[in-house]
């Protein structure tokens, strides 16, 4: 089975390339602009193999889509490419457009435009998997039941908007046009090769550093915390499996709080031996409580009990074990994220006039 992935530079992305190449005997063609958050240096290990290729193409590049396809005849898409850093959004929404919306639009128009020319087996056959967010349903209180598929779209921030955007794109051109797609929504993902702007490696890269860790609000809403690569065999499952037209809920069973998982990770390093900065006791002493953000979800919960039912996945990792693994790959892969650093971001906090805060 030949996969284009696209986005299969960034941390997902990466996770996915790397099972499919791994454990699996697909071939992978990776598809990516190389944005900020685009690193190949995550493709390391599988870079070299036969059946991997690189393409550094634009998603909203029609033309360039539609020799891709035309030259590389792929067997499946696994739609990873979009923007999707909240605070980058309310800053600029204007690439989240362009890249979630336009972007999938894009796509959708290519992979049918090559659907439409193949024979009625390799049609049959053929899928294109669009991954998407928990984020598109909005936010719950404390006693709402988990998201379901079947719960309504309610997003809040401008990120969430342009998913929730690109998953109707996505419905409407199978009911429209036939094109057999099938999604999946996932809850916030953590572990290894993780862009340092996103909550649980900012954290552990500014304690190590001796910055404050800043926390939104009362730092108490709730997530469900997915493992990177729990998601990777999670989507694989939906590409190959998965009924036509359906959608997928994943989700890793790990309701924490935002100050959870910041404590979490304070006591792992502290059990880790990681060196603090002079007059520190302990990193829990580095967290400081700021400003919250605008419009701020208060609970995500996702119930995956489809997924499970129907295609047998549940996630390997419990928080507990999928938290120490990536701290441990912090420690023990300090060259990565120091060059990932050099370059322009330098752990900076966008959202509220650039507050130095978290997001999750």
């Amino acid at each position: 089975m030949k996969i284009l992935v696209t986005g299969g530079a960034g941390f997902i992305g990466s996770a996915v390339v790397r099972f499919l190449i791994e454990e699996t005997e697909c071939e992978v063609i990776n598809v990516d602009k190389l944005t900020y958050a685009g690193n190949l240096e995550s493709l390391a290990d599988v870079s070299n193999s036969p059946r991997y290729r690189f393409c550094q193409v634009d998603i909203c590049d029609k033309p360039a889509l539609d020799e891709l396809f035309a030259r590389l005849q792929p067997d499946a898409v696994m739609h990873l490419a979009a923007e999707s850093h909240v605070d980058r959004s309310i800053d600029g929404p204007q690439a989240f457009i362009e890249t979630n919306i336009v972007g999938t639009y894009t796509m959708l128009e290519a992979a049918r435009g090559y659907w439409n020319r193949l024979d009625a087996t390799r049609q049959a056959a053929f899928r294109f998997h669009h991954i998407s967010t928990d984020e598109v349903y909005g936010d719950l209180e404390p006693e709402d039941p988990a998201f379901t598929e079947r719960t309504p779209y309610a997003p809040s921030s401008p990120y969430s908007a342009t998913k929730a955007g690109s998953d109707h794109l996505v419905r409407a051109w199978h009911r429209t046009y036939g094109l057999p797609v099938v999604m999946s929504n996932c809850s916030n993902n953590y572990g290894p090769y993780h862009f340092p702007e996103k909550l649980i490696p900012h954290v552990i890269l500014n304690a190590l550093q001796g910055k404050p860790l800043p926390v939104y609000g009362d730092g108490a809403q709730i997530r469900d915390w997915l493992f990177v690569e729990d998601h990777a065999r999670a989507l694989y499952a939906v590409v190959t499996r998965g009924e036509v037209g359906q959608t997928y809920n994943i989700g890793g069973h790990n309701e924490k709080t935002n100050l959870e998982v910041v404590q979490t990770l304070c006591d792992l390093l502290e059990a880790r031996g990681a060196e603090k900065p002079a007059g520190i006791a302990h990193f829990r002493d580095l967290i400081t409580f700021v400003k919250d953000r605008p419009g701020h979800d208060k609970r995500y919960a996702v119930d995956a009990g489809k997924i499970h039912a129907t295609l047998g996945w549940t996630p390997q990792e419990t928080f507990e074990s999928g938290m120490k693994k990536t701290v441990d790959w912090y420690l023990d892969n300090r060259a990565w994220w120091v060059r990932v650093m050099s370059g322009a971001y330098a752990l900076e906090r966008l959202g509220e006039q650039r507050n130095e805060a978290l997001v999750a």
